[in-house]
């Protein structure tokens, strides 16, 4: 490519100085045949000049008639008519050129250098000069004579265009292997990744002094080696955790169960064993549902169903089914529910019941007996901007009176299985894998989780979702039915949970 840009570029260059070149010739042979017209005519300006011219025996006839030859000039006196009266043509036989009447006609008693057309078409340098009596005196030249000096000059133009395009070729060809160079290093380097190695250094790959912006590539694709370490470090550790979890149910699940089918299991304590397996087989469930919706939660047929949602009545929902569930654990269930006016967000209920049964189960798991759990929903006004850029936001709140988190578990609560790496076998952990999956999907919803500190000494987790203001779908207006509100309020809403565009808003 380097090599047909220097072409290109000589074959450019070449023209147009030939053209600049063309036009340089002609305005010298007109500037010389010129002066040449200037001695020609005080010649023949003299006594008797142009009878001797007219003279074919006369030796000044024959000298002009010798030097005009040798620079193939013809030597033309036009009389007051325009007619011919003296012609003397050029050397090697050629005839003088025949100018038309009118060209004739426009020359006589000029003085100019010009360039006009034979009477055959040719084009001739002409060099008009006034003569004594009314004749001019016409010097006639040939434009290819002229232009032999275009020639000559043209010649040495192609041997430097020869040599510079040689050159052009070299440099092109070092510049592009010195660019190819370090691309071929980081495209080995690229392929060692794609073989699966961690450990290439792509700074001892590239040579030294080479472009910087093939050096930002290289730290691009550095970049990206250790995000691939990083990914496949935390996947490892992932799938060990998960293989963990999945062992300890199948284990009780295959002891048992071996036990019942060797008939070792005394009849009195059958309905213990199966008991035990249904457990384990519930808690085995809970684990592939959680993955199965952690791995679906950023594919764009993960179903998220928006609509006007009343925090109050999904808490009084919830609250009526974990109050059994605490009273049979001794654990007291207090429920904060919202005051004033009904607090309605617009999210999908369903997958926000999923995230509340969740902080449930997490907070029942590790508070101990006589701690409270307290289920909350409220509206919070002057809060952090939603992503809808509003004020005004509904929060639906977990907390506990159980262990507690520290600050920096704090910070890390909502990152898959850290939790649970920190504290198991120290307290009751699931999974690993229910925050995660209540953060992602509060970030699916349009909302934000948080982890603080409860008041009543344990963890408190919240979500915050955007809250529809009074006349903008939170109670319909006079005259209103409660569909065309609700209508309403996912038709103002729906843009905040849109994230890649128009095709995105049905989720």
């Amino acid at each position: 490519m380097t090599t047909v840009v220097a072409l290109l570029a000589v074959i450019v260059t070449g023209a147009i100085f030939l053209g600049q070149l063309g036009r340089a010739s002609e305005t010298q042979a007109r500037r010389v045949l010129g002066r040449q017209a200037d001695l020609v005519a005080d010649l023949a300006r003299r006594p008797g000049a142009l009878a001797d011219l007219r003279d074919r025996d006369n030796r000044l006839r024959a000298d002009l008639a010798r030097a005009a030859g040798a620079q193939q000039i013809s030597l033309v006196v036009l009389g007051p008519d325009g007619r011919e009266t003296i012609a003397l043509g050029a050397a090697d036989g050629r005839r003088v050129p025949v100018l038309s009447a009118a060209t004739r006609g426009r020359l006589v008693a000029t003085s100019r250098n010009t360039v006009v057309r034979t009477a055959a078409g040719r084009r001739v340098v002409v060099a008009s000069r006034p003569l004594s009596g009314g004749d001019t005196l016409l010097l006639i030249q040939d434009v290819s004579v002229a232009r032999r000096l275009m020639v000559s000059e043209g010649r040495r133009l192609l041997v430097a265009l020869v040599v510079a395009l040689a050159a052009a070729t070299v440099a092109g060809l070092l510049l592009a292997r010195w660019l190819a160079r370090p691309l071929r290093a980081l495209a080995g380097a690229a392929h060692a990744l794609a073989g699966g190695r961690r450990d290439v250094d792509l700074a001892l790959a590239l040579p030294a002094g080479g472009p910087a912006e093939i050096a930002d590539v290289a730290d691009a694709l550095g970049g990206l080696a250790g995000a691939l370490a990083t990914s496949e470090a935390r996947q490892r550790e992932f799938l060990l955790s998960v293989s963990h979890e999945l062992r300890t149910p199948l284990t009780a699940i295959r002891g048992f169960a071996e036990a019942l089918a060797d008939d070792v299991t005394p009849p009195a304590e059958t309905s213990r064993a199966g008991q035990v397996i249904l457990d384990e087989a519930l808690r085995l469930d809970r684990l592939v549902q959680d993955l199965l919706a952690l791995a679906r939660l950023d594919a764009d047929d993960f179903p998220v169903d928006l609509a006007p949602v009343d925090l109050g009545r999904v808490l009084a929902d919830a609250a009526e089914v974990w109050r059994r569930r605490c009273a049979a654990e001794g654990i007291p269930l207090l429920v904060e529910e919202p005051r004033g006016r009904p607090v309605v967000v617009v999210t999908d209920a369903t997958r926000l019941r999923q995230i509340l049964d969740g902080l449930a189960e997490n907070a029942l798991r590790v508070v101990p007996a006589g701690a409270p759990i307290v289920l909350a929903a409220r509206a919070e006004r002057g809060g952090p901007d939603g992503p809808a850029g509003l004020v005004a936001a509904g929060v639906l709140e977990v907390r506990d009176g159980g262990p507690g988190l520290t600050a920096d578990d704090l910070r890390v609560a909502f990152d898959r299985s850290a939790l649970y790496e920190r504290y198991r076998g120290l307290r009751p952990v699931s999974t690993g894998l229910g925050l995660a999956l209540v953060g992602r999907l509060a970030a699916r919803l349009g909302g934000t989780a948080a982890a603080g500190v409860a008041p009543e000494g344990g963890a408190a987790f919240s979500i915050r979702l955007p809250l529809v203001h009074p006349g903008e779908g939170a109670a319909p207006g006079e005259g209103e039915e409660p569909g065309d509100a609700a209508t309403r309020a996912v038709t103002a809403f729906r843009p905040a949970f849109a994230r890649g565009g128009p095709d995105d808003t049905r989720r």
